[in-house]
Protein backbone atom coordinates (compact mmCIF):
# COMPACT_ATOMS: atom_id res chain seq x y z
CA UNK A 1 0.00 0.00 0.00
CA UNK A 2 1.33 3.28 -1.02
CA UNK A 3 0.28 6.79 0.21
CA UNK A 4 0.07 10.15 -1.63
CA UNK A 5 -0.93 12.78 0.86
CA UNK A 6 -3.01 15.71 -1.38
CA UNK A 7 -1.67 18.39 1.38
CA UNK A 8 0.24 18.06 4.62
CA UNK A 9 -2.51 17.50 6.62
CA UNK A 10 -5.93 16.14 5.29
CA UNK A 11 -6.42 14.23 2.07
CA UNK A 12 -4.59 10.91 0.60
CA UNK A 13 -4.86 8.56 -2.48
CA UNK A 14 -4.07 5.14 -1.43
CA UNK A 15 -2.26 2.78 -4.11
CA UNK A 16 -2.34 -0.50 -4.64
CA UNK A 17 -5.70 -1.39 -2.72
CA UNK A 18 -8.27 -3.61 -3.93
CA UNK A 19 -11.24 -2.60 -2.27
CA UNK A 20 -13.34 -5.58 -3.46
CA UNK A 21 -10.90 -8.21 -2.17
CA UNK A 22 -11.07 -9.21 2.09
CA UNK A 23 -8.12 -7.58 3.95
CA UNK A 24 -6.03 -9.27 6.19
CA UNK A 25 -6.06 -7.57 9.93
CA UNK A 26 -2.43 -6.04 9.04
CA UNK A 27 -3.80 -4.51 5.76
CA UNK A 28 -6.80 -3.27 7.53
CA UNK A 29 -4.71 -1.63 10.33
CA UNK A 30 -3.33 0.08 8.05
CA UNK A 31 -6.33 1.56 6.27
CA UNK A 32 -7.45 2.36 9.54
CA UNK A 33 -4.06 4.30 10.76
CA UNK A 34 -3.94 6.00 7.38
CA UNK A 35 -7.39 6.82 7.49
CA UNK A 36 -7.06 8.78 11.29
CA UNK A 37 -3.96 9.98 9.82
CA UNK A 38 -5.04 11.79 6.77
CA UNK A 39 -8.86 11.83 7.16
CA UNK A 40 -9.51 11.64 3.93
CA UNK A 41 -8.64 8.01 1.74
CA UNK A 42 -9.15 8.71 -2.00
CA UNK A 43 -9.37 4.46 -3.76
CA UNK A 44 -9.13 4.98 -7.51
CA UNK A 45 -9.72 2.74 -10.47
CA UNK A 46 -11.82 0.09 -8.03
CA UNK A 47 -15.13 -1.77 -9.27
CA UNK A 48 -17.47 -2.28 -6.77
CA UNK A 49 -20.63 -4.30 -6.54
CA UNK A 50 -23.00 -3.45 -3.66
CA UNK A 51 -21.61 -5.75 -1.77
CA UNK A 52 -18.01 -4.90 -1.84
CA UNK A 53 -19.10 -1.74 -1.23
CA UNK A 54 -21.10 -2.91 1.99
CA UNK A 55 -18.13 -5.40 3.13
CA UNK A 56 -16.10 -2.75 3.52
CA UNK A 57 -17.83 -0.36 5.14
CA UNK A 58 -18.96 -3.34 7.66
CA UNK A 59 -14.84 -3.55 8.51
CA UNK A 60 -15.09 -0.52 10.40
CA UNK A 61 -18.97 -1.17 12.14
CA UNK A 62 -22.45 -1.11 11.86
CA UNK A 63 -23.96 0.22 8.31
CA UNK A 64 -26.06 3.73 8.87
CA UNK A 65 -29.55 4.28 7.70
CA UNK A 66 -29.89 7.93 6.27
CA UNK A 67 -33.20 9.19 7.29
CA UNK A 68 -34.01 10.11 4.45
CA UNK A 69 -33.58 6.82 2.70
CA UNK A 70 -37.07 5.71 1.78
CA UNK A 71 -36.50 6.18 -1.40
CA UNK A 72 -34.43 4.40 -4.60
CA UNK A 73 -32.24 1.76 -4.31
CA UNK A 74 -34.06 -0.96 -1.97
CA UNK A 75 -31.40 -1.28 0.47
CA UNK A 76 -31.51 0.94 3.33
CA UNK A 77 -27.85 0.64 3.47
CA UNK A 78 -26.76 2.43 0.09
CA UNK A 79 -27.84 5.92 -0.11
CA UNK A 80 -27.87 6.96 -3.71
CA UNK A 81 -26.39 10.30 -4.96
CA UNK A 82 -27.72 11.09 -7.81
CA UNK A 83 -27.73 14.58 -9.82
CA UNK A 84 -28.95 15.11 -13.11
CA UNK A 85 -29.89 17.89 -15.36
CA UNK A 86 -33.66 18.04 -13.96
CA UNK A 87 -32.25 17.76 -10.39
CA UNK A 88 -33.57 20.67 -8.26
CA UNK A 89 -30.72 20.23 -5.91
CA UNK A 90 -28.10 18.45 -5.80
CA UNK A 91 -27.30 16.48 -2.29
CA UNK A 92 -24.27 17.84 0.11
CA UNK A 93 -24.20 21.36 -2.05
CA UNK A 94 -22.95 23.47 0.80
CA UNK A 95 -20.19 22.55 3.87
CA UNK A 96 -21.71 20.17 6.11
CA UNK A 97 -21.04 17.32 8.53
CA UNK A 98 -22.89 14.37 7.62
CA UNK A 99 -26.37 13.49 9.45
CA UNK A 100 -25.12 15.39 12.61
CA UNK A 101 -28.76 15.38 13.77
CA UNK A 102 -28.38 12.49 14.56
CA UNK A 103 -27.95 10.99 18.38
CA UNK A 104 -25.19 8.92 16.92
CA UNK A 105 -23.70 10.46 13.68
CA UNK A 106 -22.14 8.78 11.12
CA UNK A 107 -18.05 8.23 11.93
CA UNK A 108 -17.63 8.05 8.63
CA UNK A 109 -18.79 7.98 4.93
CA UNK A 110 -17.86 5.56 1.64
CA UNK A 111 -18.67 7.51 -1.24
CA UNK A 112 -18.28 5.01 -4.30
CA UNK A 113 -19.25 7.43 -7.89
CA UNK A 114 -19.29 5.59 -10.92
CA UNK A 115 -20.29 9.09 -13.12
CA UNK A 116 -18.71 11.66 -13.68
CA UNK A 117 -20.04 15.02 -15.66
CA UNK A 118 -18.88 14.25 -18.58
CA UNK A 119 -17.50 18.28 -19.15
CA UNK A 120 -15.58 18.40 -15.91
CA UNK A 121 -16.57 19.29 -12.33
CA UNK A 122 -18.46 17.74 -9.72
CA UNK A 123 -14.91 17.87 -7.05
CA UNK A 124 -15.88 17.76 -3.21
CA UNK A 125 -14.15 20.04 -0.92
CA UNK A 126 -13.16 18.57 2.46
CA UNK A 127 -12.42 20.62 5.53
CA UNK A 128 -9.89 19.44 8.40
CA UNK A 129 -11.94 20.54 11.89
CA UNK A 130 -8.58 19.96 14.00
CA UNK A 131 -7.07 22.89 12.23
CA UNK A 132 -9.89 24.93 12.34
CA UNK A 133 -10.32 24.32 15.91
CA UNK A 134 -6.41 25.37 16.33
CA UNK A 135 -6.67 28.80 14.38
CA UNK A 136 -9.03 29.81 16.71
CA UNK A 137 -7.78 32.23 19.72
CA UNK A 138 -7.56 31.09 22.86
CA UNK A 139 -10.35 32.98 23.94
CA UNK A 140 -12.40 32.11 21.75
CA UNK A 141 -11.61 28.62 22.37
CA UNK A 142 -12.34 29.15 25.98
CA UNK A 143 -15.59 30.80 24.94
CA UNK A 144 -17.02 28.02 23.12
CA UNK A 145 -15.66 24.99 25.40
CA UNK A 146 -18.83 23.69 27.32
CA UNK A 147 -21.07 25.08 24.79
CA UNK A 148 -24.07 22.54 23.56
CA UNK A 149 -25.66 23.06 20.11
CA UNK A 150 -28.64 21.82 18.59
CA UNK A 151 -28.32 19.82 15.41
CA UNK A 152 -32.25 19.70 13.46
CA UNK A 153 -32.97 17.03 10.29
CA UNK A 154 -35.32 19.58 9.40
CA UNK A 155 -32.87 21.98 8.16
CA UNK A 156 -31.45 19.96 5.46
CA UNK A 157 -34.15 17.48 4.60
CA UNK A 158 -37.58 19.48 4.94
CA UNK A 159 -35.67 23.25 4.36
CA UNK A 160 -33.65 22.84 0.97
CA UNK A 161 -34.44 19.45 0.12
CA UNK A 162 -38.72 19.90 0.33
CA UNK A 163 -38.95 16.26 1.55
CA UNK A 164 -42.06 14.75 3.57
CA UNK A 165 -40.82 14.10 7.24
CA UNK A 166 -41.22 10.66 8.28
CA UNK A 167 -43.74 10.16 11.08
CA UNK A 168 -42.50 11.88 14.13
CA UNK A 169 -40.17 13.97 11.97
CA UNK A 170 -36.45 14.05 11.46
CA UNK A 171 -34.09 13.53 14.34
CA UNK A 172 -32.77 16.65 16.43
CA UNK A 173 -30.10 15.70 19.13
CA UNK A 174 -27.60 17.77 20.64
CA UNK A 175 -23.97 17.89 20.98
CA UNK A 176 -20.79 20.02 21.92
CA UNK A 177 -20.14 22.45 19.76
CA UNK A 178 -16.10 21.36 20.84
CA UNK A 179 -15.89 17.34 20.08
CA UNK A 180 -12.75 15.26 21.69
CA UNK A 181 -12.18 13.02 18.45
CA UNK A 182 -12.62 9.52 20.64
CA UNK A 183 -9.55 7.78 18.78
CA UNK A 184 -6.99 10.53 18.19
CA UNK A 185 -8.11 12.83 21.40
CA UNK A 186 -7.40 15.63 19.46
CA UNK A 187 -9.76 18.77 19.86
CA UNK A 188 -12.47 19.32 17.02
CA UNK A 189 -15.02 22.42 16.19
CA UNK A 190 -18.38 20.23 15.62
CA UNK A 191 -20.83 22.57 14.42
CA UNK A 192 -21.79 23.29 10.50
CA UNK A 193 -24.38 25.19 8.81
CA UNK A 194 -26.20 21.95 7.71
CA UNK A 195 -27.52 21.08 10.30
CA UNK A 196 -26.53 22.93 13.52
CA UNK A 197 -29.41 25.46 14.22
CA UNK A 198 -28.56 27.07 17.11
CA UNK A 199 -26.07 27.19 20.80
CA UNK A 200 -28.21 26.91 23.67
CA UNK A 201 -28.61 29.13 26.46
CA UNK A 202 -27.48 32.04 24.37
CA UNK A 203 -29.65 34.48 22.90
CA UNK A 204 -30.49 34.05 19.20
CA UNK A 205 -28.58 36.84 18.56
CA UNK A 206 -25.72 35.53 20.15
CA UNK A 207 -26.18 32.32 18.50
CA UNK A 208 -26.38 33.40 15.31
CA UNK A 209 -23.21 36.07 15.04
CA UNK A 210 -21.14 32.93 16.50
CA UNK A 211 -22.54 29.95 14.30
CA UNK A 212 -21.89 32.46 11.59
CA UNK A 213 -18.43 33.48 12.69
CA UNK A 214 -17.80 29.83 12.51
CA UNK A 215 -19.03 29.03 9.29
CA UNK A 216 -17.31 31.92 8.00
CA UNK A 217 -13.98 30.23 9.43
CA UNK A 218 -14.72 27.17 7.94
CA UNK A 219 -15.87 28.34 4.35
CA UNK A 220 -13.08 31.42 3.82
CA UNK A 221 -10.00 29.77 5.35
CA UNK A 222 -8.88 27.81 2.12
CA UNK A 223 -5.94 26.04 4.27
CA UNK A 224 -8.22 23.90 6.13
CA UNK A 225 -9.16 22.42 2.91
CA UNK A 226 -8.56 19.69 0.31
CA UNK A 227 -10.44 18.61 -3.46
CA UNK A 228 -10.89 15.38 -4.19
CA UNK A 229 -11.32 15.27 -8.05
CA UNK A 230 -13.55 12.49 -8.93
CA UNK A 231 -12.82 10.05 -12.01
CA UNK A 232 -15.00 7.11 -12.83
CA UNK A 233 -15.04 4.15 -9.90
CA UNK A 234 -13.69 6.04 -7.43
CA UNK A 235 -14.32 5.82 -3.66
CA UNK A 236 -13.61 7.82 -0.99
CA UNK A 237 -13.58 7.22 2.60
CA UNK A 238 -13.77 10.40 4.86
CA UNK A 239 -13.80 10.46 9.29
CA UNK A 240 -17.08 12.06 9.53
CA UNK A 241 -15.75 12.98 13.75
CA UNK A 242 -13.39 15.61 12.16
CA UNK A 243 -14.11 17.02 8.61
CA UNK A 244 -16.45 19.03 6.63
CA UNK A 245 -17.20 18.69 3.12
CA UNK A 246 -18.74 20.46 -0.07
CA UNK A 247 -19.80 18.82 -3.18
CA UNK A 248 -19.66 21.29 -5.64
CA UNK A 249 -22.35 21.52 -7.68
CA UNK A 250 -20.35 23.47 -11.31
CA UNK A 251 -21.64 20.81 -13.88
CA UNK A 252 -25.25 21.60 -14.62
CA UNK A 253 -26.87 20.23 -17.04
CA UNK A 254 -24.37 16.98 -16.98
CA UNK A 255 -25.13 14.35 -14.48
CA UNK A 256 -23.03 12.56 -11.54
CA UNK A 257 -23.92 9.07 -9.87
CA UNK A 258 -22.50 7.51 -7.03
CA UNK A 259 -23.63 5.33 -4.00
CA UNK A 260 -22.97 5.55 -0.36
CA UNK A 261 -22.39 4.20 2.22
CA UNK A 262 -21.91 5.31 6.02
CA UNK A 263 -20.67 3.42 9.54
CA UNK A 264 -22.63 4.39 12.60
CA UNK A 265 -19.87 5.63 15.38
CA UNK A 266 -19.49 3.69 18.53
CA UNK A 267 -20.40 6.63 20.60
CA UNK A 268 -21.98 9.82 20.69
CA UNK A 269 -19.65 12.88 20.25
CA UNK A 270 -18.15 14.17 23.24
Amino acid sequence: MEIRSLTPHIGAEIIGVDLSQSFSNEEFADIHQAHLDWKVLVFRDQTLSREDHKAFGRRFGKLHVHPMNYKGTGDPEILQVKTTAKSAYTAGNGWHTDVTCDEYPPMGSMLYITETPASGGGDTLYADMYLAYDLLSDPMKEMLEGLVAVHDGAIPYIGAYKSAPPEGGYPRHEHPVITTHPETGKKVLYVNPGFTSHIKGLTGAESRAILDMLYKHVAQTPRLTCRVIWEPNTLTFWDNRCTQHHAVWDYHPDSRYGERVSIVAHERPA
